[in-house]
């Protein structure tokens, strides 16, 4: 004789029978989200509740995991999954606190997010003015007196690099940053080595000083134009037309103490500084090679303010005199 035991449901309670029987409408119901689903091997499903605390936990839980699988994002997921139905509050809270800080919602979260922002930013303004300084404008320091009064020692420039692009040329009147190797200084052998193309890229983005191959000089004569001086006591003449300079040249300076007569070259400038009595500019190399001529290629760019100090704020405007003399082939009196 054998005996018949009702298969029991997986929490242990007997499966119901008789006026127990649940309706098959009741049987097959959809349970809720928060439900378990049990099927008795006689075709039954049966939904009982699943506790309240443990699927908030879960859920918390998987949060904490996905956002950020690091150290505390782990711990705050094993606070969670420890606690069960009847688990203390306080510490199921504690460890949503940690996963929303490990998902960048907690004060943790939003200073991270602010420190990279900032890192951002300044990456990116760091960028802009790199660029600004190689090819729009750049900032130099006036080394010396030999441009007084109009620059004075100290002075803090800014060059425009475009000024000659896009097909401009240098004029008469312009003041000028230039490289003097080969004009105003011996043409010298390049260094190699990775330490000076450093430097020379320091030099070029405005993060290393110019060096002592820059000058800044005021053109007097383009190319194609003749430059005269009869030495002390008379005036420049630039094709033959007299130039006043008293807007520019220091108190009490003649125009050049040194008599001279040249015809600048097709692509060079004939330079000189407004102190003329202590500037060594073109004059000073009349009988070396390249006759102190500076190649037009060699012009960083044109001076156009003066920035610094605050009381010498001031734009570099050329002067309407070195329109006088006229076209000679060359750019003088072009723009």
């Amino acid at each position: 004789m054998s005996t018949y035991e009702p298969i029991a449901d997986r929490d242990g309670s007997s499966v119901p029978k008789g006026a127990d029987r649940p309706s098959r409408s009741a049987a097959v119901s959809e349970p809720g989200p928060a439900a378990e689903v049990t099927r008795a091997t006689d075709g039954r499903v049966t939904a009982h509740p699943r506790p309240a605390a443990q699927s908030d936990a879960a859920v918390v839980a998987e949060l904490a995991t996905s956002a950020n699988p690091g150290p505390e994002c782990r711990a705050a997921s094993s606070d969670i999954s420890d606690a069960d139905a009847d688990a203390d509050v306080d510490a199921t809270d504690a460890g949503r606190d940690r996963a929303r800080e490990c998902d960048g919602d907690g004060e943790g979260g939003h200073g991270r997010r602010w420190l990279r922002d900032l890192l951002r930013l300044a990456g990116v303004c760091l960028l802009a003015l790199l660029l600004v300084n190689a090819f729009v404008a750049r900032p130099f320091a006036v080394p010396s007196g030999s441009m007084e009064n109009t620059l004075r020692p100290g002075d803090r420039l800014v060059v425009d690099k475009l000024a000659y692009a896009f097909g401009g040329h240098v004029r008469r009147g312009d003041v000028v940053v230039f490289d003097g190797t080969g004009s105003f200084l011996p043409q010298s052998s390049e260094p190699t080595g990775i330490g000076p193309s450093l430097r020379a890229l320091g030099e070029d983005l405005g993060l290393a000083p110019a060096g002592d191959t820059v000058y800044v000089k005021r053109v007097i004569g383009v190319g194609g134009d003749r430059v005269t001086s009869p030495g002390p006591g008379g005036p420049l003449t630039v094709n033959g037309v007299p130039l006043d300079e008293s807007a520019y040249l220091q108190a009490g300076d003649a125009p050049s103490s040194v008599a001279f007569d040249i015809v600048v070259p097709a692509g060079k400038l004939w330079v000189m500084g407004d102190h003329r009595s202590v500037s060594r500019d073109s004059r000073d190399h009349l009988g070396e090679p390249g006759g102190g001529f500076v190649p037009e290629h060699k012009v960083i760019g044109r001076a156009d303010w003066v920035v610094f100090p605050v009381g010498h704020w001031t734009g570099l405007d050329r002067p309407a005199i070195f329109a006088a003399p006229g076209r000679t082939g060359g750019h003088g009196d072009e723009g």
